[in-house]
């Protein structure tokens, strides 16, 4: 259950910021509840959750060219961690040697 419920985590700017607070993005399925999502992240990443909030994105229309698609519409959970906990999901800077 727990492997078919998180997606994968949501990497943007805003989602980052985010981290640095302690809250983190998941995309998630569709039918997935705050404490399922809250069992499964606790039982993941060994970690104590004290929120989680979900959006539903819309469809969206798409015009590229003349052809004109849809962008399907997802649910995504902000989790709020305990402050001291943190996960590994979002990329680190790379290394920059100076010559």
């Amino acid at each position: 259950m727990s492997k078919l419920l998180l997606k994968k985590p949501l990497i943007t700017e805003k989602s980052a910021t985010l981290g640095a607070r302690g809250a983190y993005v998941f995309m998630v399925d569709k039918n997935a509840t705050k404490p399922e999502i809250k069992k499964t992240i606790q039982q993941e990443y060994k970690v104590t959750v004290t929120g989680v909030n979900i959006l539903n994105t819309k469809p969206k229309t798409v015009h590229v060219g003349r052809g004109i698609g849809t962008k399907p519409g997802f649910k995504k959970a902000i989790v709020t961690l305990k402050a001291g906990d943190n996960l590994d999901v979002l990329p680190t800077a790379p290394e920059t040697s100076s010559k």
